[in-house]
């Protein structure tokens, strides 16, 4: 699954940054058409997975999520390949919507190992899983412009397929999904209602806080990724810009790459919802210096730094996910958490570009920074109250009757 996730992660990273030259290719357009439909092009997707993410999740549940996998891999491979062949903007539009259908493998790899995987453990596992798709995002830009540059942009979509289509065949033959005796807890292997499994969510505080975290951490995350190649234009100058911009989007992918499972491994130890606490609020704080950066370098550290903090943020989601809901309803739940973050995928671009349009680029990470802390300071009200009080309580209650 780790190479499965490397090959997805890095083929979708490989296309995603031409789509607007794929776009000025098609005709002679003006740079304001383009850049608008570069924007529609590349949230369209994310509209309908945003849709059929709990669906494709609640049938993981019911049927198995290999082959669910399986389906994902394939038709991102089919809709990638005849990318390759689009000859106008309506026809990658509609591919790029399509392939939303089928969008989904890294969040539904992640359902898949954490049904396989003891609650102890989650944490670190899921940490070591994430390291493949962020080895993946972290080559992918850089072998996607090799190929772009040697091949043209249609034929690089046509090569890129190819992998996608090889992280199908790998789950196919190197991956058995096997009904692993986790838990003993009868409510872990009974069937459950879509009904019942939001009710599950929202009668547990913590956990429906820890989904909508989900939307708000990705508007923070990508609210600075469609202006941040301009921004590092600004401090530096148009000399060598997609050169340096890559270093500026990679910083933070190296960062993650090396706290990521370390993140998870000490969730397991103290709870997946303290790490979560801190990790919110060291993020708002290292992103706040953004807003101060006079050189290229500064920001390459903080995207580095922000990078180590926010490695953790996903894991330690989804090692909560996998303690706070039944096992036979976890494809539904991480299903929400999946469409939450497509929805922070849409709202995010658009908000850092709005305020960025009015306020100039540093009010971008301050407003980021804000709400980061933010979303800290709510993680850790509703630990405090839900969780840390009830289990006092519990204790006191348990104390008192034994003493009785």
């Amino acid at each position: 699954m780790w190479f499965a996730n490397f090959f997805v992660s890095g083929s979708m990273t490989m296309v995603i940054p031409f789509i607007s030259l794929y776009i000025s290719s098609f005709g002679n357009f003006s740079a304001s058409y383009v850049q608008t439909w570069s924007g529609l092009t590349f949230a369209v997707t994310f509209v309908t997975a945003f849709i059929f993410a709990p669906i494709w999740g609640r049938i993981g549940d019911k049927f198995g999520r290999k082959n669910i996998l399986i389906i994902s891999a394939a038709g991102i491979g089919i809709s990638v390949f005849l990318m390759g062949f689009a000859t106008s903007v309506w026809q990658l539009f509609l591919l790029r919507l399509i392939m939303g259908i089928v969008t989904g493998f890294i969040p539904m790899s992640q359902a898949f190992i954490s049904t396989q995987t003891p609650k102890e453990v989650a944490g670190k596992v899921l940490g070591t899983l994430q390291t493949g798709s962020v080895t993946g995002s972290l080559i992918g830009p850089m072998l996607g412009g090799i190929l772009a540059d040697t091949f043209g942009y249609s034929n690089t979509f046509k090569w890129v397929s190819v992998t996608i289509f090889l992280s199908a065949l790998l789950v196919f033959f190197g991956v058995k999904e096997i009904q692993v005796k986790l838990s003993t807890d009868s409510r872990d292997y009974q069937t459950y209602s879509s009904k019942q499994v939001i009710m599950h969510i929202l009668q547990k505080p913590t956990l429906l806080v820890v989904l909508l975290l989900s939307a708000l951490v990705q508007i923070a995350n990508f609210s600075i990724q469609p202006i941040l190649s301009l921004f590092v234009e600004e401090i530096h100058g148009s000399v060598n810009i997609a050169f340096f911009a890559g270093i500026a989007f990679s910083a933070a992918g190296l960062g993650n790459l090396f706290m990521a499972r370390n993140w998870g491994k000490l969730g397991d130890k103290v709870g997946h919802t303290k790490i979560l606490t801190i990790l919110l609020i060291l993020s708002g704080i290292v992103y706040l210096p953004g807003a101060f950066v006079t050189s290229i370098w500064q920001l390459v550290i903080l995207r580095f730094l922000l990078g180590v903090t926010m490695g953790g943020i996903i894991p330690a989601r989804i090692a909560y996910i996998r303690q706070a809901a039944p096992l036979s309803m976890q494809g539904e739940v991480l299903g929400y958490n999946t469409s939450l973050r497509f929805l922070g995928n849409i709202i995010g671009p658009a908000v850092g570009g709005i305020i960025a349009a009015a306020f100039g680029f540093s009010a971008v990470f301050f407003v980021t920074s804000i709400l980061l802390i933010l979303c800290g300071v709510l993680m850790l009200f509703t630990w405090y109250k839900f969780e840390h009080t009830l289990k006092k309580s519990q204790a006191f209650s348990s104390r008192h009757v034994h003493q009785e």
